[in-house]
């Protein structure tokens, strides 16, 4: 008998229990002392912790490190790695490598593009694209060997993650398609605040059998003001905020934070009335104190145990 995919998520989601994950985003530093600090705040509140891979194209802590540090802390880390600054080889090892420090889980992602960050005149790896990754990883866990056929002693059976952007203007279901056909288990989607648009890109997901394929997780990310809602609204593509949710922070004022827990309250329960949702992934930019309270708010805590 093989042994168990992934850990502590995986065996929630074959539960059919609405899990909850977080994300840490590894420092600029020598040090992993905030990995620890984030993780140990993140305890009891989440299922299992996203580690960033140098997000916005600019350089932080390896997260295969990271990991290390929120597995000591008594958290199951999920890792992600990007195309973008890794051949086949690096790939390889990194897989590996996070395994065997503890992650349970792998979040494959083509990486922000390099024009955003502070190293415009970086080179773009790009040996393997998305779908090649998470069939590398898929061969892996299934097959027990490299791309080049060799054999690996203890092959990692990581639970494997894709992304996908179900508000993005037009919307193209084959391309989680391809990342499911690769074989991707889990999705995380990007942000999302429209629960009436996200209804109907589930009906969508339903029509093409989508939902049976994989455990979908959807993108969470309390508002703190008015400005930030305006900026991801008009900036970050594929994310849509009511005119009503800008609204009501407006009006907050000094509030617009808590005000913020609430309608991300509030869309938790919309969203859990979706059939097939399995889940969210709340991506709170180090203010873990929001990701309790929000969970707590949602009626999401205390969180199930295996």
């Amino acid at each position: 008998m093989s042994a168990a995919i992934g850990g502590h998520l995986a065996a929630l989601l074959a539960r059919d229990e609405f899990v909850v994950t977080g994300e840490i985003v590894p420092p600029v530093a020598g040090s992993t002392s905030s990995i620890t600090e984030h993780a140990v705040a993140l305890i009891g509140s989440i299922d299992a912790v996203n580690l960033t891979d140098n997000p916005t194209a600019t350089p932080h802590m390896s997260p295969v490190a990271a990991v290390a540090a929120t597995t000591a802390a008594g958290l199951e880390a999920t890792i992600q790695l990007t195309v973008r600054d890794r051949n086949r080889l690096a790939l390889t090892g990194d897989l590996l490598g996070a395994w065997a420090l503890g992650a349970r889980n792998l979040f494959c992602l083509s990486g922000d593009p390099i024009h955003v960050g502070d190293h415009a005149d970086a080179a773009v790896v790009g040996d393997l694209d998305v779908n090649q990754s998470i069939a590398l990883a898929r061969r892996m866990r299934e097959q027990g060997t490299t791309l080049a056929g060799v054999e690996l002693a203890d092959p990692p059976r990581f639970l494997i993650g894709a992304a996908d952007v179900p508000l993005a203007d037009p919307y193209d279901p084959s391309k989680l398609e391809g990342k499911l056909d690769a074989g991707a288990d889990f999705v995380m989607t990007q942000i999302v605040y429209d629960a009436e648009a996200l209804a109907r890109w589930a009906d969508l997901m339903h029509g093409r059998g989508l939902f049976e394929r994989a455990s979908v997780i959807l993108g969470m990310m309390p508002l703190r003001s008015a400005k930030q809602a305006r900026f991801m609204d008009e900036k970050l593509p594929g994310v849509s905020v009511p005119r009503s949710m800008i609204d009501a922070l407006e009006a907050a004022g000094a509030d617009a934070p808590s005000v913020g827990l609430e309608l991300a309250a509030a869309l938790v329960e919309d969203v859990r009335r979706i059939p097939g949702v399995a889940g969210i992934h709340v991506m709170a930019m180090g203010h873990d104190e929001a990701t309790r309270a929000l969970v707590r708010r949602a009626g999401l805590f205390p969180r199930p145990t295996v």
